[in-house]
């Protein structure tokens, strides 16, 4: 059965969350700080129901190798359950994936342990770093600076619907052999009296060595695009700590969903381009260059799990769905905007006007009106 955990100030009872700007707990009550590792207790009841489940201890590492509504359908409850707020009494609803969140009545963060513990748990964190009040602040700058951005983008309350997210990845470390052949000219001219000449030379290239790569992260969630995480990386892996679930206090968490073998492919997708671009580095001098053959052999590998932390603002406009990210840790921030058609059109008008304007002009500076 599934838990809430909630992390209670001892100086006051009120609920703690994890505060970006001390790397702590901090209770917005009284202002108490704590340390992370003052609350490390609360993970016992992971371990504790890992044990009762019978659970192999977790491996750091994975070799590659009611008239009003109706009754519930069958299997429409299989991926819900219900939680009961111990502040307030109020039911949390959340689907198989939700880790950590927030109650909706009282406001109080809690991490659902019951989801956490049915799985493997994270051997790392990277806590948050910017705060909602920053996340909102880099998503107005960049609605601000998007003159044909519709209204309602910038808009407060679509700002509050920004939320923290610890997203899940799955970090590989690998030690390859990559080989690539190119293709590659010079090309020389020249001409004399009569004539201009081109020389075209070809050459035949070659590239190898070996490489090791470290954390390549690939997201395990489903929810969660790939172009999009990969557009708001890097994330600085010096700066994740072991996990605790005290860091997920005040903000939702996913489980994956997408387990470590299932990300292989993405992950082995990322290495070959990866080295692949750092041998078309060491290529230079010619006019042309073509790859022509590759291959990334894969000498060893293994993979970590960790969660990275997200800001994230989901939204629709005109039935379309329209996602925008900042990484929590960096400050970088992605996302696609509408374009308001009325703008639009009304700057096309006043080009228009004005491009008939100096038509007119310039006419009759030439005595044609």
């Amino acid at each position: 059965m599934a838990e809430l955990l909630d992390y209670k100030c001892p100086a006051c009872g009120g609920a703690l969350e994890f505060d970006t700007a001390t790397q702590k707990m901090k209770c917005p009550f009284c202002d108490s700080v704590f340390d992370v590792s003052e609350l490390q207790q609360k993970d016992e009841v992971l371990d504790t129901q890992q044990a009762d489940m019978g659970q192999q201890p977790q491996q750091d590492e994975f070799n590659w190798d009611s008239t009003a509504g109706q009754q519930w359908g069958s299997g429409e409850t299989d991926n819900m359950s219900v939680f009961v707020c111990k502040s307030c009494g109020g039911e949390i609803v959340g689907d198989e994936n939700t880790a950590a969140t927030s109650c909706p009545y009282c406001g109080n963060p809690v991490v659902m342990s019951g989801r956490l513990s049915g799985m493997l748990k994270p051997d790392f964190v990277i806590p948050f770093k910017f705060d909602k009040k920053s996340a909102k602040e880099q998503l107005k700058s960049y609605v601000s600076s998007k003159k044909f951005a519709p209204k309602t983008f910038k808009s407060e309350n679509k700002l509050e619907e920004i939320k923290g997210l610890y997203v899940p990845f799955w970090l590989f470390d690998s030690n390859i052999n990559a080989s690539v052949q190119y293709e590659g000219t010079t090309v020389r001219t020249w001409r004399d009296s009569k004539y201009q000449y081109t020389e075209t030379s070809y050459f035949d290239i070659y590239r190898q060595g070996n490489m090791s790569f470290m954390n390549i992260p690939v997201d395990g969630s489903t929810k969660m695009p790939d172009d999009l995480m990969e557009s708001i990386e890097p994330f600085n892996f010096g700066e994740a700590v072991d996990f605790q679930t005290a860091y997920l206090a005040g903000y939702l968490a996913d489980k994956y969903d997408v387990d470590m073998q299932a990300s292989i492919p993405r992950a082995n997708e990322r290495i070959k381009h990866s080295a692949e671009d750092t041998l078309r580095g060491t290529v230079q001098g010619y006019s042309t260059v073509v790859p022509r053959f590759s291959s990334v052999q894969l000498l060893s590998g293994t993979a970590k799990y960790a969660l990275y932390p997200v800001w994230i603002l989901n939204t629709k406009y005109k039935d379309q769905n329209y996602t925008f990210a900042m990484n929590g840790q960096t400050g970088k921030f992605i996302g696609n905007l509408p374009v308001d058609k009325g703008k639009l059109a009304a700057l096309f008008a006043g080009v228009s006007v004005a491009a008939g304007a100096l038509a007119y002009a310039i006419m009759l500076l030439l005595g044609l009106v």
